[in-house]
């Protein structure tokens, strides 16, 4: 159900600041969440609408800021879309282990949002909504980044969802990956190594040297193990672990080391994507101790791997 309208007239105090952050602050929003507000038109800022990419205007004492009828984040609840593919590689009482595809987002960021793994659960497990952080990211357990393919854990009962969440926030999860990296990169090793979020839309991290790690504010320590399970002319194919669960740790910590995901435009170079459409990530395994799931190479995995092989 729609909040309902709000009129809000900016404060002396607040002169200055930028409308987004504002407006989050005004309506106890995310900042994304105030910027969706602005790109879906529902701002009027004196009578004029405003756009998403006035969100970072300073705001004026005085101003009149109209917000049309929203529906809040924690109220709104994604559509169910049976027509979506949702290929199950293992279940449970309270669980799956689905195969994400490359390109597919886990979840959507608001209820007209469609295409995503949540989308396709809510429409073959209704239970699922509610469960966990609820509304738009019910039943979600853990992520991947939108392209990067397979296996992805969701539940659909409560006090599955906890167990989970506990297992990963203790490090019990073992996770595999296989990556295909440009460069050359060791055959064997495991690093400890703080990241930092550096940008959020688009997402990017940092790594950042250990003395800076202990200052920077936000910073989180990365864990991960890899071998190199096949060598070819400046790639590998590598088998990653990792421990954290940190955003873009696995791609952002090859890249510091010289060896970047193949396809990857973000911390990579967009002349070395050998032809992939998307980073060469791939999340292969995943066990608990009460859950075990695999997930096959997808085809563009395959082909490029098939390409590096016919150029050796």
């Amino acid at each position: 159900m729609p909040d309902d309208a709000r009129r809000i007239e900016v404060r002396t105090r607040d002169a200055g600041r930028r409308l987004d952050l504002f407006l989050a602050e005004s309506l106890d929003l995310s900042r994304a969440q105030a910027r969706r507000l602005l790109a879906r038109g529902v701002v009027r800022v004196n009578g004029r609408s405003v756009a998403v990419e006035a969100k970072g205007t300073p705001v004026v004492a005085g101003a009149q800021i109209a917000i049309a009828s929203f529906t809040r984040p924690e109220r709104q609840r994604p559509r169910a879309q049976p027509e979506l593919l949702l290929d199950v590689l293992a279940e449970g009482p309270g669980w799956l282990a689905v195969d994400k595809p490359a390109g597919t987002p886990v979840h959507p960021l608001d209820e007209q949002e469609t295409g995503t793994v949540l989308n396709a659960l809510l429409a073959r497990h209704p239970e699922a909504w509610g469960v966990g952080e609820g509304a738009l990211r019910s039943g979600v357990v853990h992520r991947l980044d939108v392209e990067t393919s397979g296996v992805l854990l969701m539940a659909t009962r409560e006090e599955v969802w906890q167990r989970l969440r506990e297992a990963f926030r203790s490090h019990r999860v073992e996770k595999v990956y296989r990556a295909i990296v440009s460069g050359r990169v060791e055959d064997v090793g495991r690093l400890t190594l703080p990241l930092v979020t550096a940008r959020h839309r688009p997402a990017r991290v940092r790594v950042l040297g250990l003395e800076e790690g202990r200052r920077a504010r936000g910073a989180r320590d990365a864990i991960l193990s890899w071998r190199v399970l096949e060598r070819f002319a400046h790639a590998a194919l590598v088998e990653v672990r990792p421990v954290t669960g940190f955003l873009h740790q696995i791609r952002a910590i090859f890249a510091h080391l010289g060896a970047p995901l193949i396809g990857d435009r973000t911390y990579g170079s967009a002349r070395d994507v050998r032809g992939a459409a998307r980073h060469m990530l791939h999340a292969s395994q995943i066990a608990t101790e009460e859950i075990r799931a695999e997930s096959a190479d997808p085809a563009d995995f395959s082909a490029l791997l098939d390409q590096l092989r016919g150029a050796r």
